[in-house]
């Protein structure tokens, strides 16, 4: 007995000595682009399960049947979400194929492992996942709000899914809200759109500022290019009449001349 006690140690010591050896020296690929192998896959699957039910089991869950929570959870999951977990009409974006483990796709699952659970995960988050811990900034009844509207997810349709985002308050949780995540964009909505107009119009104003400014002074430009000196033409002088050159050389001294 002894024997079998010290020989299973032993192996248990040269193995650990090993996974740390490999992680040390680099071995570990933790590149995205490459999957875990099935068995690391398959424990890290079930570590995450458990974990979650665990924590998951003595949440109350309210009336998700409220067309007032889905109708906010609509707004907020169309702002927060659909950048990885799509939506009714959107099959793909840079982020949902890019991240490792891949996102479900939420328009065609809705809930799984019950409404607890996916209240737990969105306000909590998942460790080296990509999934963010939203309860950081969102208060509880928005959550649920986007708890309730992913039960009726599945059954909505590309138009009538933006219908209900267009009748929902859009981005709102209870303070917090930024648009550093907000992927309405990619589903071509109307914000977006209106977004794009003011970006081109804006654009445009500057333009013309830029001619009327123009016309009092003149940006500086590269004239020279000469044996290692570079020459650069100063804007005029509206007073004098006098423009002048800046020449740089090699050591690094510059000395101006005047026309």
């Amino acid at each position: 007995m002894k024997r079998t006690i010290t020989t299973l140690l032993s192996i248990g010591a040269v193995g650990s000595a090993a996974v740390l050896g490999s992680a040390y020296f680099g071995l570990v690929n933790v590149g995205a682009d490459d999957p875990h192998f099935p068995a690391v896959h398959a424990f890290l699957a079930m570590a995450r399960d458990r974990s979650i039910e665990v924590r998951a089991r003595n949440i109350k869950v309210p009336n998700l049947k409220d067309p007032a929570l889905v109708k906010a959870g609509a707004g907020n999951y169309n702002a927060m979400c659909i950048g990885c977990h799509l939506a009714p009409g959107l099959q793909k974006t840079e982020l949902s194929q890019a991240l490792y483990p891949a996102p479900a796709n939420l328009s065609k699952s809705g809930v799984s492992g019950g409404p607890a659970t996916a209240f737990w995960i969105i306000k909590h988050g998942i460790k080296a996942t990509g999934m963010p811990a939203w309860g950081k900034s969102m208060e509880d009844q928005y959550i649920w709000g986007i708890v309730a509207f992913l039960d009726k997810l599945p059954q909505l349709n590309a138009e009538e899914y933006q219908a209900m985002v267009a009748s929902s308050g859009g981005h709102q949780h209870g303070g917090g809200e930024s648009d550093m995540h907000d992927h309405e964009g990619q589903h071509g909505s109307a914000k977006s759109e209106q977004g794009t107009r003011e970006a081109t119009t804006g654009h445009g104003m500057a333009e013309e500022g830029h001619d009327r400014g123009s016309a009092h002074s003149e940006p500086v430009s590269l004239t020279e290019h000469h044996g290692g000196h570079q020459a650069a033409e100063a804007p005029s002088d509206h007073r004098t009449g006098h423009s002048s050159k800046n020449h740089v050389h090699e050591d690094g001294k510059a000395h101006t001349q005047v026309k």
